[in-house]
């Protein structure tokens, strides 16, 4: 028997609505602007609908990550070749407004817990690449911090296009490295 009542979530449509709202609001007002109200404004979308499904902004932006595409890519078996083309990936990402704008976001709204979120996710290809090719977990902690830090470091603190030809050094000369040993 099935108990009458609301859905648990929100319709897709409804969801995709509030949420590329959300995500227009937070590139171009600030994730301040990520209350219920502000959100029902934009899209006629009830507020008590908005606050049974994102009660808080930290809830918006939750759900902006979960349905954060990641593109994923397969590991060829060339370490070098999968590292280049993750920093490739990853510069591309962070050129682009939504990725660079959303990470700065999450550091004005201090939402320290969403922003290890969604960075592990950014870095989670890296460390499918070095698992791929048999790095220990040191191994693959210490060149994602290598190749992908100086990246997030541009995009995030210095407000500049994070430093591909830099990123690439730095992954030919782990993978010499790694070589060597």
């Amino acid at each position: 028997m099935t108990r009458p009542g609301r859905p648990a979530g929100p319709t897709s449509d409804t969801e995709a609505v509030v949420l590329t709202a959300a995500l227009d609001l937070l590139l171009t007002e600030g994730p301040a602007t990520l209350t219920a109200q502000r959100l029902f404004q934009v899209t006629g979308v009830s507020r008590s609908t908005i606050y049974r499904h994102w009660p808080t902004p930290a809830a918006v932006l939750a759900a902006l990550i979960d349905v954060a595409p990641v593109p994923a890519g397969t590991p060829s078996g060339d370490l070098a070749k999968d590292l280049h083309a993750e920093v490739d990936r990853l510069c591309d990402r962070l050129r682009d407004r939504p990725v660079g704008a959303f990470l700065q976001a999450l550091v004005v709204a201090a939402a320290t817990d969403l922003r290890h979120r969604y960075v592990s996710d950014l870095l989670a290809p890296f460390h499918e690449v070095l698992r791929a090719a048999g790095a220990t977990d040191g191994e693959r902690e210490d060149g994602v911090a290598m190749i992908a830090s100086p990246l997030l470091l541009d995009a995030l603190l210095l407000d500049r296009t994070a430093a591909r030809d830099r990123a690439h050094r730095i992954v030919d000369t782990f993978t010499e490295a790694r070589n060597q040993q």
